[in-house]
């Protein structure tokens, strides 16, 4: 097959037809002559007019005749490889502990290759934690073990299901995880789309396709099982405890316990596992009206276009980074609270991204400096400031308005924007619930950013707090075939410090799932 890049669209013609004909002019060969062809990538080009730019895949009747350039290529072999099983045996099933993309990415690798993983999440499946997480949202009555931080699928479920990675792909796994995503039910254009999404209405289903796939290969789940107890034998994990009661023996754990376990971290430092902190980020949301985003990024075709993104990165006078995090258009401020008397929040979009307000994460990158130096500070930081929120928000999502938070008073009423939110809110100051230093990083940044997006600073943008969950506050330390010093223990994804994203997290599952296969042999 060939590929040819750089075809370039007007958004108005942006059909089959257009394509082949552009596709034919580049080439300068007859319509007739493309037999089939498949989009590989495609993105918005918004510099000037405003185009979609295409690379394409397609099959000629005579490739002999084509004159190759940088743009016009043999379609290079972009495969994902399965690994070769090993040797050693293993002889208990493989068992892993969480269930959001790491863990699944690694059940479904090891599903495919034969072995018979078992899935422990302390939550529940996305069926019923999404009733759970409903009944919250309407009652403010938490359920710890199961919320938007804990259960199948884990935090990313509840998000705007971005797909979105700067991690280079030499082997494929991206692509895999895309593919396995579309089989389980993800729109096809993930697979070509430069900033691809799922949404959460439609990755709830894609969760649950994966989990009956995986039961279908041989793996089994146990949800509402809370990993209690890890017991070692010789520097080597033998079994672990589940729910205070049962025990199950295992040669190999796959830790994929996510950023916000934060018992667990505390069990696995009682137990010798080595760590390390990791710098994180805290902030508030903002939201703006979708509409002067998309106005703002795509100017006066902007309703030709779908619901436009932005990323926003400022370094402040005292030399801290403040940047825009998980930005979700067209979408929802949710509470996102897994403890009780402690309050984070988190952004959520479906998959049309079609309602009003744009909102954003906007953090300030923390370090030791901050929170201090003993291992797990980074733990107790972000729960004190929770704790913080919780109270100004009398259990509430704290809100106010960018010019209160700039005067430093509680806001009495809103203006134009009104909250998108999943929760209840509660006026309130959110100078109280933030250091000073971060509160004076986000004004000066905020200023910056309206120089990029005009109105971003405007004084009815709506605040609410706190964002403290960006990423987890540390790393488990792990060798070169992602073992921990404790043999059998693998940790992986974001909860191990080694993702940030639903993509990264899926992508390091496979990475540890690929290292145990190429070791162990369960037959």
């Amino acid at each position: 097959m060939i590929r040819v890049r750089q075809i370039k669209i007007p958004i108005e013609k942006n059909n089959e037809e257009i394509i082949k004909k552009e596709l034919s002019k580049k080439l300068k060969i007859k319509e007739k002559e493309i037999l089939d062809y498949k989009i590989n990538k495609k993105s918005i080009d918004a510099r000037e007019d405003i185009f979609y730019i295409y690379e394409i895949d397609l099959k000629l009747e005579n490739e002999k005749k084509i004159k190759y350039s940088k743009d016009i290529l043999k379609t290079p072999k972009e495969e994902y490889i399965y690994p070769i099983i090993g040797k050693t045996p293993i002889h208990d099933r493989i068992l892993i502990v969480g269930s959001g993309p790491a863990g699944l990415f690694a059940a479904y690798l090891l599903s495919e290759m034969g072995y018979h993983p078992l899935i422990v999440e302390q939550g529940e499946k996305v069926e019923d934690r999404v009733k759970t997480v409903e009944h919250f949202f309407q009652t403010n009555e938490l359920k710890e073990s199961s919320n938007i931080q804990f259960g199948e699928g884990g935090a990313g479920t509840f998000s705007d299901g971005k797909l979105n990675t700067l991690v280079k792909d030499r082997e494929f796994r991206g692509k895999k995880v895309f593919e396995i995503f579309v089989e389980n039910g993800a729109p096809k254009e993930i697979l070509y789309e430069k900033n691809p999404h799922i949404g959460t209405d439609v990755l709830r289903g894609v969760i649950k396709n994966m989990r009956e796939k995986i039961i279908s290969m041989g793996g089994e789940f146990l949800f509402q099982t809370k990993m209690t107890d890890i017991i070692l034998e010789n520097g080597k994990i033998k079994e672990i405890e589940v729910n205070k009661e049962r025990k199950i023996p295992c040669d190999i754990l796959i830790l994929a316990i996510g950023h916000s376990a934060r018992d667990t971290f505390y069990l696995l430092k009682d137990k010798g596992l080595e760590m390390k902190n990791k710098n994180f980020a805290i902030g508030v949301r903002v939201e703006h009206p979708q509409e002067m985003i998309n106005k703002n990024q795509y100017k006066e075709k902007y309703h030709l276009l779908p619901p436009a993104s932005y990323k926003l990165t400022y370094q402040t006078k005292d030399n801290r980074g403040v940047y825009s995090f998980c930005m979700c258009p067209g979408g929802f401020v949710v509470n996102a609270s897994s403890e009780k008397n402690r309050l984070t929040i988190n952004g959520m979009s479906n998959y049309k991204r079609d309602e009003k307000n744009a909102n954003s994460a906007i953090v300030v990158t923390i370090t030791e400096k901050d929170y201090g130096k003993n291992l797990l500070d980074g733990v107790k930081y972000q729960r004190e400031l929770e704790e913080k929120a919780y109270e100004v928000g009398e259990g509430k999502i704290p809100i106010q308005l960018l010019e209160d938070f700039i005067k430093n008073q509680k806001t009495k009423e809103l203006k134009e924007i009104i909250p998108n939110m999943k929760g209840s809110y509660q006026f309130a100051n959110l100078n109280d619930c933030l250091p000073k230093e971060i509160s004076d990083a986000i004004k000066e940044a905020m200023e910056d950013f309206s120089k990029k997006i005009k109105g971003f600073n405007r004084g009815d943008c709506i605040l609410s707090a706190i964002e403290a969950r960006t990423s987890s506050p540390v790393r488990i330390i792990r060798d070169e075939y992602f073992e921990s010093n404790i043999k059998g223990i693998y940790p992986t994804g974001e909860g191990a410090g080694y993702a940030g994203g639903i993509t990264t997290s899926a992508m390091d599952g496979l990475k540890v799932a690929e290292s145990i296969i190429t070791r162990y042999n369960n037959s």
